[in-house]
């Protein structure tokens, strides 16, 4: 597994910082204590905003016993 560490100054060429400001500023005007389905429908908003491309509640399958069921997790 590749680690790197940043260092002060340092921007991410992947997007992650883009990112991470946006939840920053979901957070700082909501506060915490609400349901998560309402930071979700902030944060997509604020993507929007920011132009950067997402996928909602992308499905993630379970393999059980080789079998694959598309009733699993969402990412």
């Amino acid at each position: 597994m590749m680690t790197h560490e940043v260092q002060k100054g340092e921007s991410f060429a992947d997007g992650t910082a883009e990112v991470i400001g946006a939840l920053i500023e979901v957070h700082r005007h909501l506060g915490p204590g609400l349901m998560e389905s309402a930071y979700e429908a902030c944060l997509c908003a604020e993507l929007r905003e920011r132009r950067l491309t997402f996928e909602r509640q992308r499905p993630l399958a379970v393999n059980y016993k080789g079998v694959r069921l598309d009733c699993g997790y969402r990412r």
